[in-house]
């Protein structure tokens, strides 16, 4: 029943139209899409440099699955389901921390943090600790970004990594650290966030502060949307490649996710208020300091900004039909000094401005959603080309997956 109601949902969806209402309210649809794509997909979770140290953790949320990621005694980064082997129980309760084991604080079973249970009391002779490990999670790393994947078998991962890699290198993740994060509830569906992302459309009348530096060119906010690269973009891409900076727009076939080094407005070297850099110990081995950014999107769950001087990674989890956790963190070289080589709140006031704005946006959108009244209406082919490219992502993507659930169903 829920399956065939999406489906005539998707047989009407009108291409280059916003969706229809269903989609961004209904508690089916958002169930769909939790067990269709973010229950199936990679995910990006956090920067591997989070996990400073063996037993540091992190805990994430993903709808009805709760992980922890964690960095071993070998250094490596495993990803576990935050459930107690004995009675289920929730094992870290924290957002993050450090620990030499991982303790289930109901009855203190104990377990390795390679997820092997270590210590389990009174639980007889015939009782084998071998069988009872934590359940892990998929987890790959790709230039010190990490992804899990939720489902039982994962799809390839190594295709996405070989093509993002060279890209990402120059900035060196590794020897970064967080600066400072943020986390904001926005009262509208994980949809309606990634569409206000995909254009700028916007920008001019709601991010004056972002505007000093971003530019509103829709060949530079669409990421490659138009086809034909314009004459100037290729002139950035083409100083930047000279100087070993792979730039140059990358899509994927499936459009899951695009990447290309973009150039800020002129004279911009950062997103500060004054377009001047933010940091002066530079995160990684950009050569010139008006290099732009390098963006980078995957869906469902993540955009990027790197800089010359620093990057932002920004994490997308939705919560319900209307709510959505949005997560931004700063990253600086691991030894730029707070005080001496950056100021946070000049590093962060732009970002943190935008991302209020964009919350407002967001859930004014969502308002106008929920009314009786509204209808799909056009995308502008010029300004909203990469939104129509989600949402073609989005359908495409969903219909597809459906499609097998609902001929095994027959």
């Amino acid at each position: 029943m829920i399956k065939s109601k999406i489906n005539e949902m998707l047989t009407r969806r009108r291409s280059g139209y916003s969706l229809e209402q269903g989609f961004y309210v209904d508690p089916d649809v958002f169930q769909a899409d939790l067990e269709m794509i973010h229950y199936r997909d990679w995910l990006f979770a956090i920067p591997a440099c989070e996990l400073e140290k063996p037993g540091s953790y992190v805990t994430h949320q993903v709808g009805a699955y709760g992980v922890i990621l964690v960095r071993g005694s070998d250094g490596q980064i495993r990803v576990f389901h935050n459930s107690c082997r004995h009675r289920g129980s929730v094992l870290c309760k924290s957002k993050k921390g450090n620990n030499p084991k991982l303790v289930c604080p109901y009855h203190q079973w104990t377990y390795e943090l390679d997820g092997s249970l270590l210590w389990a009391r009174d639980m007889g002779p015939e009782f084998d600790p071998s069988q009872h490990g934590l359940k892990p999670v998929h987890c790959r790393e790709v230039a010190g970004l990490v992804y899990i994947c939720l489902a039982d078998e994962a799809p390839d991962f190594d295709v996405f990594a070989d093509q993002l890699r060279p890209y990402l290198e120059p900035h060196d993740l590794g020897n970064a650290r967080i600066a400072f994060e943020s986390t904001i509830i926005e009262k509208g569906n994980w949809k309606l966030v990634w569409e206000n992302n995909r254009e700028c459309y916007h920008c001019g009348g709601n991010h004056p502060a972002l505007c000093r530096s971003f530019p509103e060119d829709p060949s530079v906010t669409g990421i490659g949307e138009g086809g034909v690269t314009p004459p100037h973009l290729q002139a950035h891409f083409d100083r930047c490649q000279a100087a070993g900076l792979p730039s140059e727009f990358h899509l994927s076939a499936d459009g899951q996710y695009r990447v290309a080094r973009m150039p800020l407005k002129e004279g911009a070297k950062s997103y500060t208020m004054d377009g001047k850099p933010a940091v002066a110990r530079w995160l990684g081995r950009v050569p010139f300091d008006d290099a732009g950014t390098l963006l980078k999107f995957h869906y469902p769950t993540t955009w990027n900004h790197f800089l010359p001087d620093h990057a932002l990674v920004f994490r997308v989890t939705p919560i319900s039909a209307t709510e959505t956790e949005v997560s931004t963190k700063w990253l600086v070289h691991k030894d730029a000094v707070e005080g001496r080589d950056y100021d946070v709140s000049r590093l962060t006031e732009v970002w943190m401005a935008t991302n209020d704005e964009d919350r407002r946006v967001v859930e004014d959108n969502q308002q106008g959603i929920l009314s009786p009244a509204y209808a799909p209406g056009p995308y502008s082919p010029i300004q909203e080309s990469g939104v129509a490219q989600f949402s073609d992502w989005y359908c495409e993507t969903l219909a597809a997956r459906l499609a097998p659930a609902a001929q095994a169903a027959e």
